[in-house]
């Protein structure tokens, strides 16, 4: 809908396409669908969540046995987004790395993203 030709909608690092696979093999699901909703003191919060069936209206990215699923309100918010999984002593989660976010608050938990046509005329869609 919003991508490039010959380019993927987002991307996972290693660690990420592993993680993602191992929860879909462990719970039996379809893949994991990433999305965006209103939230948080920065006014956007990431969701994501583990489903049995691909809406037809989602981008589908598949990566060494992982799929990622973007829900179609969010695939203008998510294009270009790198996907990855951190472990450290204190916690272990996903992080993404979207050049579409203006703003992050201090907790990490919510986004701004830049204005729709702000994202629009970066890829030349006006």
């Amino acid at each position: 809908m919003f991508g490039i030709p010959g380019k993927q909608a987002v991307t996972m690092t290693p660690k990420a396409a592993a993680q993602i696979a191992k929860l879909m093999a462990r719970d039996g699901t379809s893949g994991l669908r990433i999305g965006v909703k209103k939230g948080g003191c920065a006014g956007m919060e990431y969701t994501m969540d583990y489903v049995s069936d691909v809406d037809p209206n989602d981008e589908v990215v598949e990566q060494d046995g992982a799929v990622v699923m973007i829900a179609p309100m969010a695939q203008m918010f998510l294009f270009g987004t790198e996907i990855d999984y951190e472990t450290s002593l204190l916690e272990s989660g996903f992080k993404f790395r979207n050049p579409n976010v203006a703003d992050a608050c201090g907790c990490g938990e919510s986004i701004k993203f830049k204005d729709v046509e702000e994202l629009a005329a970066e890829r030349g869609q006006e």
